[in-house]
């Protein structure tokens, strides 16, 4: 090919903050000015014309507001690229988002490369037969951050790839923690799966032992009033809700904690814990989906049963009684972020987008880049 290849990157723009809007402005910055391709962003999240733009107040009325901007915006933005490269989560998102992509891209006769980030894979596809068929027949090569996924896909009969998640490590300074003081931080959303109540029962046994500790809750969500309210009933001290928290100014959070704290009940290959890595901190997280293939207990952080607040508090109280070890956990993890930076997962995306050129064999699988362990 003469000219760079065009891909049309379908995610979440970042009026939605999350993992997969973040890992999609990564990999738009990561394609500006290279030679070999010209990428840009078809959001899900289209703003729509401003006779509709009012009706996004209204619960319901607004996804079909949303859909009736974004299916046009699909068919004209999809129609010049050569390789579609469509962001996935779970359950009705997946209806809502990738769905659609992938549709009017076979449409239009555009090979689909389906980047699945979900920890809650192992119940969607067991739900949902659509799912299931979507991601065996319509879709040209299915990719996924972690080997976790890529074994959740295979137990489905799915054949799918890896091409790890990226993180920028000029954005998060690593700073060895001497002393280490008790101040914990999370930067999970206060939604369900990531169970954030069980962090504050935690944070309530440390401060038993340690009244001077301290925690810090970026993010939002349903949960937030709950959370709230578990706080206070708790009567703990120096808990701050930090609130939603853009990107570019999440780093400065890492820098002022000591040790990361999450406890979710799934996950996959949490970005927060690549930032965490990334900013030295020693890293407290239960032992759920993707998390132990990115962080082996004893190495690069300790892992805790799901749920399990009893132990949790027990990993943060044996990282403040032995600091040194905290600091040998941290320094560990500090140097697997060199697996995620992006001129690797650049060509692992290369070596994706290439093999689903050629529409007249559809390609299932592809050399797989190197994790982040």
């Amino acid at each position: 090919m003469d000219r760079p290849l065009r891909v049309a990157i379908v995610a979440a723009s970042p009026r939605i903050l999350g993992g997969h809007a973040v890992q999609a402005q990564r990999m738009l910055e990561g394609w500006r000015d290279d030679p070999r391709l010209d990428a840009w962003l078809v959001p899900i999240d289209p703003i729509p014309p401003r006779p509709l733009a009012r009706l996004r107040r209204v619960r319901y009325v607004r996804t079909i507001v949303t859909q009736l901007t974004y299916w046009p915006l699909l068919l004209r933005e999809l129609r010049r690229a050569d390789v579609v490269h469509v962001f996935s989560a779970a359950y009705t998102s997946f209806l809502l988002a990738p769905l659609p992509a992938v549709i009017a891209a076979r449409l239009l006769g555009r090979p689909v490369v389906l980047n699945y980030h979900s920890g809650e894979a192992p119940d969607h596809l067991r739900r949902s037969r659509l799912a299931r068929r979507v991601l065996r027949r319509e879709v040209d090569l299915n990719v996924v951050p972690s080997a976790f996924l890529r074994d959740v896909f295979a137990s489905f009969g799915i054949v799918a790839t890896v091409v790890t998640n990226t993180i920028d490590l000029s954005r998060f300074a690593y700073r060895v923690r001497d002393p280490l003081r008790p101040h914990l931080l999370s930067t999970r959303n206060f939604e369900p799966i990531y169970n954030v109540a069980c962090v504050l029962r935690a944070f309530a046994r440390v401060q038993a032992a340690r009244p001077d500790a301290r925690l810090t809750l970026v993010g939002s969500g349903s949960e937030e009033a709950a959370l709230g309210a578990l706080a206070a009933s708790l009567a703990l001290r120096h808990v701050t809700f930090a609130g939603r928290v853009p990107p570019s100014e999440i780093a400065r959070y890492y820098a002022e904690a000591d040790i990361y704290v999450q406890s979710p009940a799934i996950d996959n290959m949490p970005l927060s814990v690549l930032e965490a890595f990334a900013s030295g901190l020693p890293v407290v997280s239960t032992r759920v989906g993707g998390v132990p293939s990115m962080l082996t207990d004893g190495v690069h952080g300790l892992l805790a049963p799901p749920d399990d607040d009893a132990a949790i508090a027990d990993c943060v109280l044996r990282l403040l009684a032995s600091p040194a070890e905290a600091r040998r956990l941290a320094a560990a993890a500090r140097e697997t972020c060199a697996r995620c930076e992006w001129p690797i997962a650049r060509e692992g995306w290369l070596v994706a987008y290439e093999s689903v050129l050629n529409r007249g064999q559809r390609v299932r699988t592809v050399e797989p880049s190197r994790e982040c362990v």
